[in-house]
């Protein structure tokens, strides 16, 4: 059997965005267990805001770029900062997106394996936000795990190369990304 292929990707635009950090970890993780991963950064995508006029131009290539990389993955590791008790509109706005299919395709989010993650220098971990994004990724035909972290206190987390320090937290971070690749493997 191949290997599950892999996104990891975080609702994030910011450079040094602890989400990110988290999802390369989670990333880094997944590919010990033999999976095929690949990090999408979205500040490095150019996606405007959805309209329904920019999509009867055609879709921005951007946008399809992101969808074929999603319909092609058998899993999605996904870290979604909070904001305001919520998802990001970075992530809501690729999601939506994303989950607009042309004629004859398959919806990019329908049944993938995701597992969900969030971090903040908060108590919480970005906790809140998590019920929407499974809300809206459910919504849309996806298989969220039930297992979800937040990971609070993150900025404290991290060594220099960018790796999480903390024995913990790094197990926990590791448990559902080999959680995702074992589903995503059942499931292909």
């Amino acid at each position: 059997m191949s290997a599950p292929k892999i996104i990891a990707l975080a609702g994030s635009l910011r450079q040094e965005s602890f989400n990110q950090k988290i999802i390369n970890e989670a990333a880094r993780f997944a590919l010990q267990t033999g999976a095929e991963v690949e990090v999408i950064k979205l500040n490095e995508l150019n996606i405007p805001l959805f309209n329904e006029d920019i999509e009867a131009q055609g879709t921005p290539s951007d946008v399809q770029l992101l969808k074929d990389k999603l319909r092609k993955a058998d899993g999605i590791l996904l870290a979604s900062p909070e904001y305001n008790g919520s998802i990001t509109a970075a992530l809501k706005n690729a999601i939506d997106w994303a989950s607009r299919t042309e004629q004859g395709a398959v919806p990019a989010f329908r049944n993938k394996v995701v597992a969900l993650f969030a971090a903040s220098p908060g108590g919480l971990g970005g906790l809140r936000g998590l019920n929407h994004v499974r809300d809206i990724l459910s919504g849309i035909g996806s298989l969220v795990l039930a297992d979800q972290l937040a990971v609070p206190a993150v900025h404290t987390l991290f060594d220099e190369s960018g790796q999480i320090n903390e024995p913990v937290t790094a197990e926990k971070v590791s448990a559902l990304a080999h959680q995702l690749v074992s589903v995503a493997s059942k499931l292909k």
